[in-house]
């Protein structure tokens, strides 16, 4: 095939998807933009945020999502109901300044000591806040931290807050939007949330009813079935 053919079928691939796969999917699309010719850009949101845009009528070629919106969206035909893609599931951590001391989080009764010891916590109103608000209360601890707990809409604001922050101040979100702050230097992954309180979130991607691209966009979805795509998700903290 000419360079001329090649140039005139590569087309742009348009994702909505969700914070907690960014540093895998950035992997995953350095991947295939490099092996396909197509272009992929993408808009990282909330699910609060990806369902108000998908009521508003927001179009794009791929949306990556827990399964459950996913089937929602099939539902309201806005989804292909068929070939989705698992991607993998994202744990919650704990985060910290660098320079903070660090909080024992080994066990449940210690996480439950370090949070009543903490100046303040900080996490999320989206999914992993909903989470942590249950799982406070189930430890009795709900009522105590209230006052002193920060919630921000998404896991960004939430890192950037801890970024800022003094004394025993403790943050808390997907372990994969943690680690993109650990690589620069600016914060410090305590570690995940101890086995008996994980939280896992899975995601899925599909391809949206009326894409843009909708064979580049299938192209794409191939690829994200592929043992590459694969390792890329898994070496950025999607098991």
């Amino acid at each position: 095939m000419s360079l001329t053919a090649t140039v005139a079928m590569a087309a742009e691939v348009k994702v909505l998807s969700a914070g907690a796969v960014e540093p895998g999917l950035h992997k995953a699309v350095a991947l295939f933009q490099t092996s396909s010719g197509h272009t992929v850009s993408i808009q990282f949101n909330t699910a609060p945020q990806i369902a108000k845009r998908m009521a508003d009528g927001y179009v794009a070629d791929i949306l990556i999502s827990p399964p459950g919106g996913l089937k929602q969206f099939a539902e309201e035909g806005k989804v292909a109901k068929d070939g989705h893609v698992a991607l993998g599931k994202v744990g919650a951590g704990v985060a910290i300044r660098p320079d903070a001391p660090v909080p024992d989080i080994k066990t449940t009764d210690a996480l439950k000591a370090a949070v009543l010891a903490a100046d303040s916590l900080v996490y999320n109103s989206a999914s992993t806040g909903a989470y942590l608000e249950t799982m406070f209360d189930k430890l009795g601890v709900g009522d105590q931290i209230k006052a002193k707990t920060t919630r921000y809409a998404s896991g960004e604001a939430v890192m950037e807050h801890i970024i800022k922050s003094k004394g025993r101040e403790i943050g808390f979100g997907a372990i994969t939007e943690i680690k993109l702050y650990e690589v620069k230097g600016t914060l410090k992954l305590v570690g995940p949330l101890p086995a008996d309180v994980q939280n896992y979130t899975s995601y899925s991607a599909g391809m949206m009813s009326n894409a843009p691209s909708p064979d580049a966009a299938k192209a794409f979805m191939a690829f994200l079935g592929t043992p590459a795509a694969k390792q890329a998700f898994v070496s950025a903290g999607v098991e």
